[in-house]
C-alpha cells in the first residue's frame, strides 16, 4: 500500500518535484532538466500505474487518494496527502484533478522495438504543438493506431500537457525517434510498411483507396506547412481525405483519427 504523508507547508523539501509546473524555466519535465514524467489527474494517473512509466511520488488531495486506493494497494509509494489550497501554492495554478503522479523517464524505445507488433503507424514531421500530440495519441488508443514515430522538429511527447490531452495514453503507445527523414523511410519499407502521405492536394487520390498494404505508416506533418515536399516523394503515395469545397486542411489530430478510423474501417 502506498505510503500516505500530509503535507502543510508548500515549501517541504519532499514535494520539490511537483513544484513549478507551468515555469518555463523551471518546469520539472522538461527533457533537459529533471526530465519528470507528470501525470494528472485520476485516470491518468491509474494508466500510469499500469504502464512501463513507474511513479516514484504521489501528490494529492484525500478524495483522489481514496479514488485510487485500490490502484495502489501493492504498490511502495509515497502519496502527499495536501489540501486543495497548498496543492495550488505548490504546482502554480489550481489543479482541477486533484492528484498529481510523478515518474522518471524510463529507457527511450527503439524504431525496431515500436514496430515490433505494429501494423499501423503514424509517423509526424514538424508537429509541434503539445494538444494535437496529445490528441494524436489518443486517437491512436482508441482506434487501434500501434505506435507513433516521430520525424524531425517534433515536440517532446512526455511534456505535461500532452500527457494530459492523451489521458495517459501516451505512457501506453508505443512511440520512438526516426533518423532524419526522408532517409529514414527505408527503415519502415524494409519492415513491410506502405508508406502514406497524407495531403490536402485534391489532385491525390482518396485516402480509402490508397490503403492496400498489409502495414500501413500514415505520414502527417503540422497544420499549415504540412509534410515536406522531399518526405512526400519519399512515400509510396500521397493520399487526401475528402472535404467540402472551399475547406483548406484539418487539424492534425483531426485527420489522424479520420486516417486510423479509416484502416480500421477497411480491415
Amino acid at each position: 500500500m502506498a505510503d500516505v504523508i500530509d503535507i502543510d507547508d508548500p515549501a517541504d523539501p519532499r514535494i520539490a518535484d511537483f513544484r513549478d509546473l507551468n515555469s518555463a524555466d523551471r518546469r520539472p519535465d522538461l527533457p533537459g532538466g529533471k526530465g519528470l514524467v507528470i501525470a494528472e489527474g485520476t485516470v491518468v494517473v491509474q494508466r500510469m500505474l499500469a504502464s512501463r512509466f513507474t511513479p516514484f511520488a504521489l501528490l494529492g488531495v484525500s478524495r483522489r487518494f481514496e479514488q485510487l486506493e485500490a490502484d495502489l494497494a501493492d504498490v511502495d509509494v509515497p502519496y502527499y496527502r495536501t489540501t486543495a489550497e497548498v496543492m495550488a501554492e505548490v504546482v502554480g495554478f489550481h489543479l482541477n484533478r486533484g492528484v498529481l503522479a510523478a515518474a522518471r523517464r524510463p529507457h527511450e524505445l527503439t524504431v525496431d522495438e515500436a514496430l515490433a507488433r505494429a501494423r499501423t503507424v503514424a509517423v509526424l514531421e514538424g508537429v509541434n504543438d503539445h494538444e494535437n500530440i496529445g490528441s494524436i495519441f489518443r486517437n491512436a488508443a482508441g482506434l487501434g493506431a500501434d505506435a507513433v514515430l516521430f520525424g524531425d522538429r517534433c515536440s517532446d511527447p512526455l511534456y505535461r500537457r500532452a500527457v494530459r490531452v492523451s489521458m495517459g495514453h501516451v505512457l501506453r503507445v508505443p512511440f520512438a525517434q526516426l533518423p532524419p527523414l526522408p532517409g529514414s523511410l527505408d527503415i519502415l519499407r524494409d519492415n513491410g510498411f506502405q508508406i502514406i502521405a497524407l495531403t490536402p492536394d485534391p489532385a491525390s487520390g482518396t485516402l480509402a483507396a490508397a490503403m492496400t498494404g498489409e502495414k500501413v505508416a500514415l505520414l502527417l506533418g503540422a497544420e499549415g506547412p504540412g509534410l515536406t515536399e522531399e518526405t512526400m516523394r519519399a512515400s509510396d503515395i500521397r493520399a487526401r481525405i475528402p472535404m467540402t469545397p472551399g475547406t483548406d486542411s484539418l487539424n492534425v489530430a483531426t485527420a489522424a483519427a479520420m486516417a486510423f478510423y479509416e484502416r480500421v474501417r477497411i480491415q
